[in-house]
């Protein structure tokens, strides 16, 4: 089949390359004339482990292109993905559709013939409406279905997703959309992979409860982390005992110093929005928007507290900027909130993180350094906000020698507290029994 992909981010890029794996022809779209040279040149914009390797397959197979102009592929195309961003709309927490719609609007005046249009952008309940009425409005006459098939896919582990994913949703009621759909997804049709079939506005909601569900477990563990430091019980043993609950399962209810990305904070916040507009609040959710939001700013006081109440003048070592390990995305990453709070009463920081470059144009006045060592070197203390591999096979008696004291807050729990003692650390984990050195 032939797929016309509106969007090069993220979820367009990925989601064309693995469509173009399927075997499907592929045209990837983007004003961005940049970013589409880069692409055509064999770089990546964005980072995403194996996905340089998928999209160069491709491209010499000659199934995936790169264009600025959608007309020549819209034209020829079976089914055309919108997959431009959503961000949170400035000052109302709404999401910012203007991307979308106009999207929408340009696509339109290309179709040639029965198309399927996706929207695989997380859009609120109802935004498949719209994007149907301005196709309709631009073009009265095309023979179009506007269908909803949200994205699943987890950065630092996209490709896998795409290709095994838990389950397909696609919110089509017509035939012939379904029909295109499955074709799209044969291969995964053929692994057994379930694809639920709902309404358009079905699916949409699907996206927004599912992102809001997992946020709120990240929550939920990370309130137990305090309640566990408070009466010293172990936040991972209780999380391990919960989760093998088959009601429950083991996975996000890894304490930490709270969600970030591209997904969750914004979701939460959007879906906050949609429920008051329907006059049903969902109060779960905005509680859970509040708590993650202060969350970040107590790791802060945390690492404070670890040097005695007072760090002016100190110099804190922060490992990890990523929102998390395997990509690039700063988007809410806890580091943007942890990182100024230090720095306001007084912190001198350096820090370092395998793919953190836009972090230098995100974060004044931090002293950015080549690898974890140097960033050991002469630091009052040692933050590790982000559990990149790297950080978790360290040279502690190396890291010891080079810190001018050696405290160590780890907000991902990847080292024993045990071990640490041994060590000669004075070590602070989450929702752990603290053990200070001797």
């Amino acid at each position: 089949m032939h797929v016309a992909m509106i969007g090069t981010g993220y979820v367009g890029l990925v989601s064309g390359a693995c469509f173009a794996d399927f075997g499907h022809t592929v045209t990837c779209i983007d004003k961005d004339a940049a970013k589409i040279e880069q692409l055509k040149a064999g770089g990546i914009p964005i980072y995403e482990p194996g996905l340089d390797l998928l999209v160069a397959q491709n491209v010499k197979a000659g199934r995936l292109f790169f264009a600025t102009d959608a007309a020549e592929a819209v034209k020829a195309a079976d089914a055309v993905f919108i997959a431009v961003g959503t961000p949170s709309r400035r000052g109302d927490g709404y999401a910012d559709l203007s991307y979308v719609y106009a999207a929408a609007e340009e696509i339109a005046a290309f179709l040639d013939g029965f198309t399927v249009v996706v929207t695989k952008s997380t859009v609120p309940v109802g935004t498949g409406d719209e994007i149907e009425s301005i196709i309709k409005r631009v073009r009265r006459d095309a023979d179009v279905v506007v269908v909803s098939n949200p994205e699943f896919l987890r950065e630092g582990a996209a490709i896998e997703d795409f290709k095994r994913p838990d389950r397909v949703v696609v919110g089509a009621e017509d035939p012939r959309a379904q029909a295109v759909m499955r074709e799209l997804y044969r291969p995964l049709y053929l692994n057994e992979t379930p694809i639920l079939f709902t309404s358009r506005r079905t699916s949409e909601l699907i996206k927004y409860a599912a992102n809001a569900f997992l946020a709120l477990k990240i929550t939920y563990i990370n309130e137990m982390a305090d309640l566990c430091e408070a009466v010293g019980a172990d936040v991972q043993q209780v999380a391990r005992g919960i989760g093998l609950d088959g009601r429950i399962g083991g996975k996000f209810l890894n304490a930490g110093p709270g969600y970030g990305g591209s997904c969750f904070p914004k979701d939460t916040v959007a879906l906050v929005r949609t429920a008051r507009d329907a006059g049903t609040p969902v109060e779960l959710i905005e509680t859970t928007v509040k708590i993650n939001d202060e969350r970040k700013r107590a790791m802060a006081r945390k690492v404070i507290k670890a040097l005695g109440g007072n760090v002016k003048g100190k110099t804190v070592g922060i490992l990890g900027l990523t929102f998390k390990p395997n990509t690039d995305d700063m988007r809410d990453a806890p580091s943007l909130a942890i990182i100024p709070a230090l720095q306001d009463r007084g912190a001198r920081v350096q820090a370092f993180d395998p793919q953190g470059e836009e972090a230098i144009g995100l974060l004044i006045g931090v002293d950015f350094k080549a690898d974890p060592y140097a960033v050991a070197t002469d630091a009052d203390v040692l933050v590790i906000i982000t559990e990149w591999d790297q950080f978790r096979a360290l040279d502690l008696d190396r890291i010891k020698l080079l810190m001018r004291t050696p405290v160590m807050v780890d907000l991902r729990n990847i080292y024993k507290p045990e071990d640490m003692r041994a060590r000669g650390f004075a070590y602070t984990s989450v929702g752990r029994p603290g053990l200070a050195a001797v």
